[in-house]
């Protein structure tokens, strides 16, 4: 069976290059774990600094000193491992031969002037755009189960914000129990995550303050783990006791939008399509000027990931895909409503891995 690196080998030869560059050339040797993804995906190596060559026959996998032990653990054993003393740039120039290409999505200005004062004469030095990462898009049934896992963790933490109530704690009170549950059980938050309460609520991407939950209050809340290296991304939006009708009124329409747009998903779906799906009921009811994002994204080994669920998206659904599905509706300072699940795409249908319940759910 075809390893990842041979997938990919078979795209560096059809760009007609003689190899690929894979990994984080912004800041390379001290890479985030979004930066470092690709690596991970192709090597299976986590550290911050790891840079791999790909084509042809050609599997080199580039560290430094402190990653010895690591890369020996970790990468793959189709790999040769190259454990370097110096900086990762130079000595990666050293082994650089005819038509190399690099991912400009995730090249700097710099580290390319670099690399071609650097090079030997006859190195060509070719732009490409997501070889690895179109690759990467489609999730194995492995990649699929570690989503999962990680939604499911996250689940458990919903259910236990639901049980210590809401009313009367910060915003801020409230994401740092969330956080600090993911760590318990062992992950990590795949980005900081989001409570809004009344009025904050109208901003999807609000920050936590020290703004406290009052009563009768929608409170949004978005979040995910990050397990084993795999990301989740989901959102609830929870009562802090009785809300007005028209609250209700709202979070029934996000919430048969996003039911539809559900129902509708299925390979060869366009993005945009699926996002005109979740805008129909929005639309009917008289809110479409209050929804102002796209449907959805993919998630992976990022919480961002292609395809892209959106009025301008030029991608179609794909088996393998796993992408977020969030509409929502948010009324200048007064409220904010999102209701987010997390979906796996295959030829037999779409699997949603998030599991809390959807009903208006009023806690104390």
């Amino acid at each position: 069976m075809p390893t990842r690196a041979d997938r990919l080998s078979e795209l560096v030869a059809e760009a007609e290059l003689d190899s690929l560059i894979v990994g984080d050339l912004v800041r390379p040797g001290d890479s985030g774990p979004d930066a470092i993804a690709p690596i991970r995906w192709l090597t299976g190596f986590s550290g911050s600094s790891g840079l791999a060559i790909v084509g042809g026959g050609r599997r080199e996998f580039l560290t430094d000193s402190r990653y010895t032990e690591r890369a020996t653990e970790e990468v793959a054993a189709e790999f040769d491992r190259v454990i370097l003393e110096g900086r990762l740039v130079p000595e990666l120039a050293k082994r650089l031969s005819g038509r190399v290409g690099f991912d400009d999505s995730q090249t700097s200005v710099r580290t390319l002037t670099k690399l071609r004062d650097a090079v030997a004469d006859g190195v060509e030095l070719v732009p490409t755009t997501g070889l690895a990462e179109g690759l990467r898009r489609a999730k194995d049934a492995a990649e699929v189960e570690a989503i999962a896992a990680a939604t499911e963790l996250a689940d458990e933490v919903f259910e236990m914000l639901a049980e210590q109530g809401l009313q009367g704690r910060t915003e801020r009170e409230v994401k740092l129990a969330a956080e600090a549950r993911m760590r318990e059980l062992g992950a990590e938050p795949s980005f900081p995550a989001i409570v809004a309460s009344g009025p904050n609520g109208a901003l999807p991407h609000a920050e936590p303050s020290d703004r406290e939950i009052g009563a009768g209050e929608l409170v949004v809340i978005d979040m995910g783990a990050k397990l084993d290296g795999y990301c989740s991304d989901g959102t609830r939006t929870f009562a802090s006791g009785e809300v007005p009708d028209e609250a209700r009124e709202v979070y029934e329409v996000v919430r048969r939008a996003q039911q539809e747009s559900l129902e509708a998903l299925r390979v060869g779906l366009g993005g945009a399509e699926a996002d005109a799906v979740s805008r129909v009921t929005i639309d009917e009811a008289g809110y479409g000027d209050y929804y102002g994002h796209g449907l959805g994204h993919g998630v992976g080994l990022e919480v961002h990931e292609a395809p892209r669920l959106g009025k301008t998206s030029e991608d179609s659904l794909a088996a393998g895909d796993v992408v977020t599905v969030e509409p929502g509706i948010y009324l200048p300072g007064r409220f904010g409503v999102r209701i987010e699940d997390l979906v796996a795409i295959s030829e037999n249908g779409v699997r949603n891995l998030s599991g809390t319940p959807k009903e208006l759910r009023i806690v104390d």
